[in-house]
């Protein structure tokens, strides 16, 4: 459902500004609610909350803060780094979204997705492999998944390497969860080609604000983080066996 809203939002901001489009995907949330979406916009506040963020995205987008190349620091901080070679470098992530989370960076200058050729293809394919390779050296026994977000909030290409536990205290927001869990989340084996690239992208990660929590194993609902994790644990996240 993302990754349409995505495609349409491409389309219609050729030929809109950008307050039209906030409306537009507004009056699109509420169709697809209306339908039996996912997405939980249960007020006029809300509804002004998201309409706000679809005005100012452009804006903020193109004043990105310091903290968006906190990548390129972490790449040469020792306490951060698991592995380095002459490709890639294979960081910790800061702020763990899991029991085991990290992030592989290519050495080459790659700002994101949307700057990735065909000539890149065979780097993407060793950033996959060396990703399993760190995953099955932290634990055997986990799942593992290995992907990009559709918008990422940092500059530098990398490759997220989480486990399926999502246990950890830094995952607190309806944005840290979504975005792990739904069609944002971009795995990296054989579906990058499907990616939508566009410059409207980053309102659109917004809207995961109004998604609702679901369960990644049985997609049951949940009105909050701490009733997530809760129901989380119930479920075998392991390699060995079905949950």
């Amino acid at each position: 459902m993302m990754r349409y809203v995505l495609n349409e939002s491409r389309s219609r901001s050729r030929s809109r500004p950008h307050v039209d489009l906030g409306c537009w995907l507004l009056l699109r949330l509420r169709r697809l609610k209306s339908v039996g979406g996912c997405f939980n916009i249960n007020s006029f506040e809300d509804e002004i909350k998201l309409y706000n963020i679809c005005h100012w995205s452009r804006t903020m987008a193109k004043n990105s803060s310091h903290w968006s190349q906190g990548l390129l620091a972490s790449m040469n901080d020792a306490n951060a780094v698991v592995h380095s070679d002459d490709t890639v470098v294979v960081i910790k992530d800061k702020y763990p979204k899991a029991l085991f989370h990290f992030l592989v960076l290519p050495r080459q200058k790659i700002s994101s997705l949307k700057s990735v050729t065909a000539k890149d293809l065979s780097l993407l394919e060793y950033i996959h492999k060396k990703g399993e390779e760190i995953a099955q050296k932290a634990n055997t026994e986990l799942k593992f998944r290995f992907g990009y977000h559709a918008v990422p909030s940092m500059s530098h290409l990398h490759m997220h390497v989480i486990s399926q536990d999502f246990n950890s205290p830094c995952l607190k927001t309806k944005k840290h969860w979504n975005s792990f869990t739904t069609e944002y989340f971009v795995d990296s084996e054989g579906k990058i080609e499907k990616v939508p690239l566009n410059s409207w992208g980053f309102f659109v990660s917004h809207v995961l604000f109004f998604i609702f929590f679901r369960c990644h194993v049985c997609k049951k609902q949940f009105p909050t983080i701490p009733s997530l994790k809760a129901h989380i644990v119930m479920h075998d996240v392991t390699v060995l066996k079905d949950s």
